[in-house]
């Protein structure tokens, strides 16, 4: 197989839906994602299910948290700001966790194929896929997604809701958290299914908090008993809400709480992103150079120093700091591909390209990276190779034509039978199909 089948089979089922009504982005950060990944290995271990499910934050000011597929659980960022403990997102995991080990998915997977209307078939896929630059949180991804679509494919059963509340919190107490925080995120969402569905919450539309619902996860919470609690947990919320809420809310904002932090780790780091936003380059520094003399073996904290530098035009000392959590993260694709961005601005593409190349291979829909690394073939006059990539780029984005066109550039210019041509040639395939599909 020469594409990688999720370009082609996103390409396919987004591009040939209607038209999007609102953009959903998600929110990419190394650190951010490091955190969450801390916090759900419990209770994904309770519920069976495998270490390597992501959890990915989408950039939406509501509250809620879905499934569309096995691999990811998606928490939008306003929930991750609302929330008040690790226990309370632990069951928001832990009832997400639910739906994909009871078999949920294939049900909705069924219903969402039979609605002609809906636009995000593919939305797990192209939501991994459609990476674009964010400046704020590293990285931020786009695809569009109908409302009516929505309501078809998050279409969930009361029977369903109720088997992962039962679910969920047997796997939140295996995980040693307090099951009372279950209680007290349904709280959060209390009385949202009185309001008129034009005000209402979207979590309240994807889950249905009955009446008697609401009686039985009480009486399940009464009855149930938390195993020993992980002692860093409440270390890894703090540290994914404290960077979330320094790059999304004002400046002013954290700097008058980042003093109350849990850890003067996570004061130091929320601090230096408040001032790298008020483009003060001075005392942000000052921070992240604190914050590295206390955890010089971490390596987002030097991926954050990398951000920082390279943000603030300071190219060659951003490689340095790149190089430094690379080292220390050698596997982790968000990091290697901001070193490799680091590169190309100092003028370094050859550099670029391999640790490019490595990111690209652990993390094959990354559409950002693919900028970049097409920007770094073609600075190397590998145009060839530079059309294949951008190809492909514009594929996972969810643009045929465009990517038919570098496609087709690409088959001309590389040799025919090669790896990059075959590539060219599953881009030219899959955005015809697309097209055709459209038309």
């Amino acid at each position: 197989m020469h594409l990688l089948p999720r370009i082609a089979a996103t390409l396919l089922t987004v591009l040939s839906m209607a038209a999007p009504a609102r953009a959903v982005t998600l929110l990419r950060d190394a650190d951010i994602e490091n955190a969450l990944g801390q916090l759900a290995r419990p209770i994904l271990a309770a519920a069976g299910l495998p270490g390597t499910i992501q959890v990915l934050l989408v950039d939406d000011s509501g509250y809620n948290a879905f499934v569309v597929d096995s691999r990811h659980i998606f928490v939008t960022s306003g929930l991750m700001m609302k929330l008040d403990s690790a226990a309370q997102l632990q069951s928001v995991l832990a009832h997400e966790a639910a739906h994909i080990a009871n078999g949920h998915l294939s049900r909705r997977m069924a219903n969402a194929r039979a609605a002609n209307t809906i636009a995000g078939l593919g939305m797990a896929l192209a939501a991994a896929a459609a990476v674009s630059g964010n400046s704020a949180a590293a990285r931020g991804l786009g695809l569009g997604v109908a409302g009516s679509a929505q309501r078809v494919f998050f279409a969930h059963t009361r029977a369903e809701e109720s088997a992962a509340d039962a679910s969920g919190l047997r796997y939140l107490t295996g995980a040693g958290a307090d099951p009372q925080a279950f209680l007290q995120v349904l709280d959060i969402f209390r009385g949202q299914e009185l309001v008129s569905e034009l005000r209402q919450d979207p979590y309240a539309r994807t889950h249905p908090l009955s009446r008697d619902r609401l009686r039985a996860i009480q009486a399940q919470v009464t009855g149930a008993r938390a195993g020993k609690p992980d002692p860093k947990a409440d270390y890894w919320f703090e540290r994914a809400q404290g960077k979330l809420t320094a790059w999304e809310r004002p400046p002013k904002w954290t700097l008058r709480r980042a003093p109350s932090s849990l850890t003067e780790d996570i004061r130091l780091m929320r601090e230096a992103v408040a001032y790298h936003r008020n483009s003060d380059t001075t005392g942000a520094l000052a921070r992240i150079d604190a914050l590295v003399a206390q955890r010089p073996k971490d390596a987002y904290v030097h991926d954050l120093r990398c951000q920082i530098l390279l943000e603030s035009l300071k190219a060659q000392a951003s490689v340095a700091a790149c190089k430094t959590a690379s080292q220390l993260a050698p596997d982790n694709a968000l990091i290697l591909g901001q070193l490799g961005r680091a590169l190309l601005v100092a003028k370094q593409p050859k550099s670029a390209i391999p640790i490019l190349e490595k990111a690209q291979r652990l993390d094959d829909t990354n559409a950002a990276l693919l900028r970049d690394l097409a920007q770094a073939y073609a600075q190397t006059k590998q145009t060839g190779m530079a059309s294949v990539v951008t190809a492909e780029r514009y594929a996972l984005i969810g643009r045929p034509r465009d990517a038919l066109i570098h496609a087709k550039r690409a088959e001309g210019l590389l040799p025919r039978g090669s790896a990059p041509w075959l590539r060219a040639q599953d881009v030219i395939s899959a955005s015809e199909a697309a097209e055709t599909q459209r038309n």
